[in-house]
């Protein structure tokens, strides 16, 4: 087995399949770039060559994560949550995924439940948005992603292309590889909190049955709330939410989820919502 540029076949197709590049059945610059960002990513030389160590790897089958990952644990679902108090405030689907996501991420009590759909709906404008939109203009561009377009040209250039934003600002980041790789679009934020990079889709993959890195779409069409779950427990944020219900707790669990106090106000108003009727 080695596959580099130039190689052609089926072996090239399952490849680029897995990296998310175009499926083409021929190694080129961009498929060669995908393997080296997956090769920084993994902890393996990043030449950018498929050899028996690599192809290896890319394929095995699923493992158990290392114990350092939220990996989801066979929970006994807590059924004494109200939930059917929460109709009519929050979409029926979300309320389905709430067991499931319980059970696998630690949510434990009714504090923390509260915490948890307060920030996920507000960062998802009410449970509406599953996935990131990246539909910037010229001048969205130069404001909130100032490191990669300095100039009005260059946003220009890139304004209402999503797909080469992704690339480009999340290129080289959370195990991505460069903006040529095509990772930035595939790993872009999904689900209620955004899951987003290849690092972060690896760490999730371990906790569902499905094969995410292949299938990322599944985070936002079936993995939504679970995804946002992973997040909390990954960050330790159960620990922020168990202090209490005070608006202090309320602003510290922000900070971690939004990285600043963007929309306090209106997570305050429904986490006391949300508390006063799971209570």
């Amino acid at each position: 087995m080695l596959l580099r540029v130039g190689s052609t076949g089926d072996d090239v197709k399952k490849l680029q399949e897995l990296l998310g590049v175009d499926v083409i059945g021929k190694f080129g610059p961009k498929t060669e770039a995908a393997v080296k960002g997956w090769q920084s990513a993994n902890g393996l030389t990043p030449d950018g060559i498929v050899g028996p160590n690599t192809w290896a790897k890319m394929f095995a089958p699923k493992q158990e994560a290392p114990t350092s990952a939220p990996v989801a644990q066979p929970v006994v679902q807590n059924t004494s949550f109200k939930l059917d108090k929460l109709k009519g405030h929050i979409p029926q689907a979300v309320i389905d995924q709430i067991p499931d996501t319980a059970a696998r991420f630690g949510i434990t009590n009714t504090l923390r439940l509260a915490h948890f759909l307060a920030q996920c709906g507000h960062e998802s404008g009410g449970f509406r948005a599953v996935q990131e939109n990246l539909n910037y203009g010229a001048k969205g561009l130069l404001s909130i992603f100032k490191k990669y377009f300095k100039t009005i040209e260059k946003a220009k250039a890139y304004e209402r292309k999503p797909e080469k934003i992704a690339n480009l600002v999340y290129g080289n980041r959370m195990g991505n590889g460069p903006e040529s790789s095509g990772m930035g679009w595939k790993f872009r934020g999904r689900g209620y909190i955004q899951l987003t990079g290849f690092e972060n889709y690896k760490l999730f993959d371990a906790t569902v049955p499905e094969d995410i890195i292949a299938n990322p779409d599944l985070v936002a069409t079936k993995y939504a709330l679970a995804s946002a779950g992973f997040f909390f427990k990954k960050n330790n944020l159960w620990a922020i939410c168990d202090r209490g219900s005070s608006p202090d707790v309320v602003t510290l669990v922000t900070k971690r989820v939004n990285g600043g106090t963007i929309g306090l106000a209106d997570r305050q108003k429904h986490f006391k919502e949300y508390y006063n009727l799971l209570s």
